[in-house]
């Protein structure tokens, strides 16, 4: 059993709340990354960043050891793609955005001269009757801003390329679960960030350098992680990121796996997740009597594991993904408990790696 007991404390339940409750869309995120900055800085002994707003902290920076924890910051969104003369807004996916979810729900468009407030609209159920249009789609989604023409939307700061985010806040369901828009992926980035508040407070004296990274882009493409990685050049990256709780309505366990919030973290299986990275996991939460769960995916991940593993020479690479219900929506959840045990689960095996730093760096 893992000798450090740890619990979420209401310090971190209220950085987790600033965190998801600002704004971070692809390609916008420096709201959101400067609340994980600012919080994770009295942790770490150097903060960088790089020119698309990725931002890492190190813990060690001078050791030629390198060992990256991951998230990624950015949360799905919507761009201002067309605006009708009568100040209709028609709009583009910024990332797996879901045309499903979207009508009757609020909206911010970011403008630059501040926030315009706004709503999907949609006919009422029996007019569509007679409609062919009766999916929500790209092509008919529309964003109603209270006005008449495009010239009022034009002159309230509306333009094509504004991003659209919709302003729904995190609270907490029942107890034990953590409901908000954003927790894929910002709890990896509270977990990370907790990984390091608990290596502090426990005196942990690393020998090697520990990158605490918050990638950019990744919901486009893994994009921010592709670059980060070419310029920290690790030897070892654990990333984390959400997965999918499959006993929600709708799943096929068969296709999707076996996979329930409340029973642990998920170890990844996959081409890109290296053996020797995986099984040191599997072998310390063995070890600690840490719950979790596994989980396989054919060819690649579809996480930053798969950007990280095969930049530079190669990073000996894992993923540790937290079960989450309702992906891409505004009411994602995740549990308590599996946070904490992805945290627990990170931190002893980093101490495992500490132990044996020969058996897996060398110069």
């Amino acid at each position: 059993m893992s000798n450090y007991s740890y619990s979420i404390n209401n310090d971190s339940i209220q950085f987790l709340e600033r965190y998801l409750n600002e704004f971070s869309p692809t390609g916008n995120e420096n709201k959101g990354q400067k609340i994980w900055i600012n919080h994770l800085s009295s942790y770490v002994e150097k903060i960088q960043t790089d020119l698309y707003g990725t931002a890492v902290g190190i813990i060690n920076p001078n050791s030629p050891y390198k060992l990256v924890i991951e998230a990624h910051v950015d949360e799905i969104s919507w761009n201002v793609n067309y605006i009708t003369e009568e100040g209709i807004i028609y709009v583009s996916r910024n990332g797996g955005s879901d045309p499903q979810i979207a009508p009757s729900k609020k909206v911010v468009i970011h403008t630059e001269k501040g926030f315009v407030h706004g709503v999907f609209g949609w006919p009422a159920i029996h007019i569509r009757k007679h409609s062919r249009e009766k999916s929500p789609n790209v092509e008919n989604l529309f964003v109603d801003i209270g006005v008449s023409s495009k010239n009022e939307a034009i002159d309230m700061g509306v333009y094509v390329g504004c991003v659209i985010t919709y302003p729904d806040k995190f609270f907490i369901m029942n107890h034990n679960y953590f409901v908000s828009r954003a927790l894929d992926n910002k709890i990896g980035g509270f977990l990370i960030a907790e990984v390091a508040r608990i290596i502090i407070e426990n005196r942990l004296n690393l020998k090697f350098g520990l990158y605490i990274v918050n990638s950019v882009q990744e919901e486009i493409g893994l994009k921010g992680a592709k670059v980060i990685s070419k310029i920290i050049r690790p030897n070892i990256a654990i990333i984390t990121d959400v997965t999918h709780d499959t006993y929600s309505p709708m799943i096929d366990k068969k296709i999707q796996g076996d996979i329930k919030c409340g029973l642990g973290p998920v170890i990844g299986f996959s081409p890109s997740i290296h053996k020797n990275i995986r099984e040191l996991i599997i072998n310390t939460a063995n070890r600690k009597k840490i719950c979790f769960q596994r989980l396989v995916t054919s060819r690649d991940t579809g996480t930053d594991t798969d950007a990280f593993a095969y930049s530079n020479k190669g990073v000996l690479s894992a993923l540790i993904s937290i079960p989450l219900k309702y992906m891409h929506t505004t009411v994602e959840m995740v549990h308590k408990k599996d946070v904490e045990l992805a945290v627990l689960l990170i931190f002893e095996t980093l101490q495992e790696i500490n132990k044996n730093i020969n058996q897996f760096f060398t110069d």
